[in-house]
């Protein structure tokens, strides 16, 4: 045991060390100069769910009419908010720490890693936010919480994926970030985040099969899994409660882990260069 220690503390000893210096450095710098500082990874998506729920709940009447639903849609956009943050800034965060990882030998891959922990620390402040909401909301919480931190690590597979994939592909064509702009907003509105599922089934029967489709979306099935386990197992549609077939539901879980593969494999045949094109 001793043995195995040692040799896991020889190989990632000096990376660990270095992921820790720039997780503590990056979270700092990411409100620096900010008179509010950290509270700004709170306020950014208690703002936007201000603006979404007077405009989709009390306007649009797009709700699905439970005491709930307010919490649900904070919790929704704080998910929402992880994966925009760690892909937007795991993006650049090569090019970024271009002269670091010139000057100082480190696996490259430590730098989108420590970028997405900084996003994750955030999500985990967000989280406690929600717990407070949801507890004024008098939520009757279940044993399926015990899951919430295998959805989230599902989640954050699914934006570290992304982060690789796009960082690559940044460092050698800069457009990928105003794409990668365009996308989210598709995705946001695209996906069952500011509107729910049932509203949909409810309303509009003639699109549930768009609706099932939704949730082949990976982001899409681990939001609403977070959702149905942290808040309202009672009134939201996952993957696992609306297909009888095994094969079907773990369809989004594959593609996931198919993504987070090809975001290793991509950024690991592309490292070696990105000194040579930075």
């Amino acid at each position: 045991m001793n043995t195995l220690k040692q040799r896991l503390k020889d190989r990632y000893g000096y990376a660990m060390t270095v992921l820790r210096g720039l997780v503590k450095t990056d979270f700092k710098m990411r409100y620096q100069g900010s008179f509010l500082g950290v509270a700004w990874s709170v306020l950014k998506p208690l703002m936007l769910f201000c603006v979404m729920y007077v405009v989709f709940a009390k306007f649009m009447r797009m709700t699905d009419g439970t005491p709930t639903y307010p919490v649900v849609l904070l919790l929704g956009i704080s998910s929402w908010q992880f994966v925009t943050e760690t892909v937007g800034i795991g993006l650049r965060s090569i090019v970024d720490r271009g002269d670091l990882l010139r000057k100082v030998h480190f696996p490259n891959y430590i730098v989108v890693v420590s970028a997405s922990i900084g996003s994750l620390i955030s999500l985990g402040i967000n989280y406690l936010v929600v717990l407070v909401f949801a507890l004024f909301a008098r939520v009757q919480f279940t044993w399926r919480v015990l899951w919430l931190p295998l959805n989230v690590l599902e989640l954050y597979a699914i934006a570290l994926a992304l982060a690789l994939i796009l960082s690559t592909f940044y460092v050698f064509y800069r457009d990928v970030l105003h794409i990668w702009e365009v996308l989210q907003q598709i995705i946001f509105y695209a996906m069952p985040i500011i509107y729910p599922l049932s509203y949909i089934t409810k309303n509009h029967p003639e699109y549930k099969p768009v609706a099932d489709l939704e949730l082949m979306n990976p982001i899409a099935q681990t939001i609403q899994d977070i959702r149905h386990n942290f808040i309202a197992p009672a009134t939201q549609p996952t993957v696992w409660n609306t297909f009888g077939s095994w094969w079907i539901k773990l369809i989004p879980v594959m593609i996931a882990a198919l993504l987070l593969w090809f975001g290793i494999y991509v950024f690991r045949k592309n490292s070696r260069r990105f000194a040579e094109v930075m």
